[in-house]
C-alpha cells in the first residue's frame, strides 16, 4: 500500500508540475499575448524565464517561471505563480480528497448495479428546496436520514421537523431508531411512515373494524386507530381498490386457465391420446405454472405443490381475502398527534413533490449524466444543478400565485423567444436591436415579477 501511495504521488508532483506550467504560460499570453504575433495595444513584453521553486506534495519542486515585464512598471505578477508559491496545491488534505471516490456502485433506481452518487434532497412543506447533500453511490438511503436532520436543525431556524418518508426509504421497521432521535431543543423527532406491503398481514385485525365503514364510501375515506402506542391512519380509495380487484381476479383467473390447459395435456397424454408439440410431464407443468405465478406476483395467493408427484395447485382464500382487504388502502404510522387525519395523508402525499423535482433535476435541468470524478467538482455540479431546482420551484410559486396557466418549462419557451441582435455592417457602427415583447411574454414576465428587457440592459450580457 505505501508503495501505491508512493507512485499515485509522483503521478501527482508530476501532472502538477505541467499544470502549473501550462497555466503560468497563459497568465503570460494574457499579459503580453501570443509570441510572434504583432500588437500595439500591448501593456507587457516578455522577459525570458527564470529559475524558481515551488512545494508540491511536501517537496521543493523546481520550476521554471515564465517572466512578463510591464512597459511602464517594471515585472508583473503571474497570479498561477503566486497562488502556487503561497502554499502546497498537492498537500495531505487534497490528495486525500483526490483518493476518495464519491462514484461507487449501487443499485440505481432503475433498477441495475451501476456506478452512481446519491443525492439527498430536503424541500419545505411548500416545496421549496431547502438543503442537499452528495453521498456515496452505495450509501443506504436509511442511514442518511438523521444526519441530514442534524444538519438541518443546526443550520436553519427550523422550529419543527416531521420526518414523511416512503415505503423505499424508511418503513415501521425502524419505528426504534427514529423515535430515539432528538432535535437540538430536546423535543423528540416526529414522523409519518407509510407501512410496507410485505407487513400488512400484521394489520389485518385492526383494519377489520374499519373496512365496515369503508363497504359503502363512494370517494375516499379516512379512518384511524392506534397501533404499537401510535396512530395509525388509514385512507381508502374505493375506486383504486375496484380497479386493483379486477386486476387481481383477471390475472387470477388467466393463470387458472394455463393450469388448466397444461391439467388437460397431462389427462390426455395418461389416456393414451397424441398431440402435437413436445410432451408434458407433471414436474414441467409444475414449474411452469410456479414461473408464472412468480412473474405475476401472485406466489401468496396461488400456491403451487412443487413437492407433490402431480402436478396440483390451489387459491389460498385467506391470502385472497387479506389482499382484498388491503386494496386501495393506504396506511400511515405517526407519532404526531395535533394533525388530523387529513393533514397526515396530506403530508405524506405531498412526497410526489419530492418526485417531480428529481424529475426536473434529470429532465429539464439535466443534472446527469455527470462527467466528473473529483468529489469537489461532482459536488460543485450537483450544486449548480440545486440553485436551478431553487429558481425553478421559485418560478413554480409566482407562476400559481398569480393565477398564471403556464408551467415553468412553457414559461421558459417562450420567453426564450425573446432575443437580442447586434449587426455590423460594411465596418459601419454596430446595430443593436431586441425583439418584440408579446403579451404572453409580458404577462409572464409581470407574474414572475421580472421587469421587461431593454436594449441598455442586454448589452451587459454579451
Amino acid at each position: 500500500l505505501r508503495d501505491v501511495r508512493h507512485a499515485f504521488l509522483g503521478l501527482c508532483i508530476d501532472a502538477g508540475q505541467k499544470v502549473l506550467a501550462a497555466l503560468m504560460e497563459s497568465d503570460r499570453i494574457a499579459l503580453c499575448g501570443p509570441k510572434g504575433v504583432p500588437d500595439a495595444q500591448r501593456r507587457a513584453v516578455r522577459g525570458g524565464s527564470t529559475a524558481s521553486q515551488v512545494v508540491l506534495g511536501g517537496q521543493r519542486i523546481a520550476v521554471r517561471r515564465p517572466r512578463a515585464r510591464s512597459l511602464s512598471d517594471g515585472e508583473l505578477a503571474l497570479p498561477s505563480f503566486e497562488w502556487a508559491a503561497s502554499g502546497d496545491p498537492l498537500d495531505a488534505a487534497t490528495l486525500a480528497e483526490q483518493e476518495r471516490e464519491l462514484r461507487q456502485f449501487g443499485k440505481s433506481k432503475e433498477g441495475p448495479i451501476a456506478r452512481q452518487v446519491m443525492l439527498g434532497v430536503v424541500q419545505t412543506a411548500e416545496g421549496l428546496p431547502l438543503y442537499h447533500e452528495v453521498f456515496d453511490g452505495n450509501t443506504a438511503e436509511v442511514r442518511t436520514l438523521r444526519p441530514t436532520i442534524e444538519k438541518i436543525v443546526q443550520r436553519f431556524p427550523v422550529k419543527r421537523v416531521i420526518a414523511v418518508a416512503d415505503r423505499g426509504l424508511l418503513s415501521v421497521d425502524q419505528l426504534e431508531e427514529l423515535q430515539a432521535i432528538t432535535l437540538p431543543g430536546g423535543s423528540a423527532l416526529e414522523f409519518i411512515l407509510a407501512v410496507p406491503g410485505r407487513r400488512y398481514a400484521e394489520f389485518v385485525e385492526l383494519l377489520e373494524p374499519l373496512q365496515r365503514g369503508f363497504v359503502s364510501a363512494t370517494e375516499e375515506v379516512l379512518g384511524e386507530t392506534r397501533w404499537n402506542g401510535l396512530r395509525l391512519v388509514v385512507a381508502h380509495d374505493p375506486h383504486a381498490a375496484q380497479q386493483a380487484g379486477a386486476e387481481r381476479d383477471a390475472l387470477i383467473a388467466e393463470l387458472e386457465a394455463k393450469a388448466q390447459a397444461w391439467a388437460q395435456k397431462l389427462q390426455a397424454q395418461d389416456a393414451g391420446q397424441t398431440a402435437r408439440g413436445r410432451k408434458l410431464s407433471d414436474g414441467g407443468a409444475t414449474a411452469r405454472l410456479y414461473r408464472e405465478v412468480c412473474d405475476a406476483h401472485m406466489a401468496r395467493i396461488l400456491r403451487v405443490d412443487l413437492g407433490g408427484e402431480l402436478f396440483s395447485y390451489d387459491i389460498d382464500e385467506q391470502a385472497l381475502a387479506h389482499a382484498r382487504l388491503m386494496d386501495g388502502k393506504l396506511l400511515l404510522v405517526t407519532n404526531a398527534t395535533d394533525l388530523t387525519p387529513a393533514e397526515v395523508v396530506q403530508r405524506y402525499k405531498s412526497l410526489a413533490d419530492i418526485e417531480r423535482g428529481f424529475r426536473v433535476l434529470k429532465s429539464e435541468i439535466e443534472i446527469g449524466p455527470i462527467f466528473h470524478r473529483l468529489p469537489n467538482r461532482i459536488r460543485a455540479h450537483a450544486a449548480i444543478c440545486f440553485i436551478a431546482l431553487i429558481l425553478h420551484r421559485v418560478m413554480r410559486i409566482r407562476l400559481k400565485a398569480s393565477s398564471s396557466n403556464f408551467s415553468p418549462e412553457r414559461a421558459l419557451q417562450h420567453l426564450r423567444r425573446i432575443q437580442h441582435h447586434r449587426v455590423t455592417l460594411n465596418g459601419s457602427a454596430p446595430a443593436a436591436g431586441l425583439s418584440n415583447i408579446d403579451k404572453e411574454q409580458a404577462a409572464i414576465l409581470s407574474a414572475l415579477t421580472v421587469g421587461k428587457p431593454t436594449l441598455t440592459t442586454q448589452l451587459t450580457l454579451l
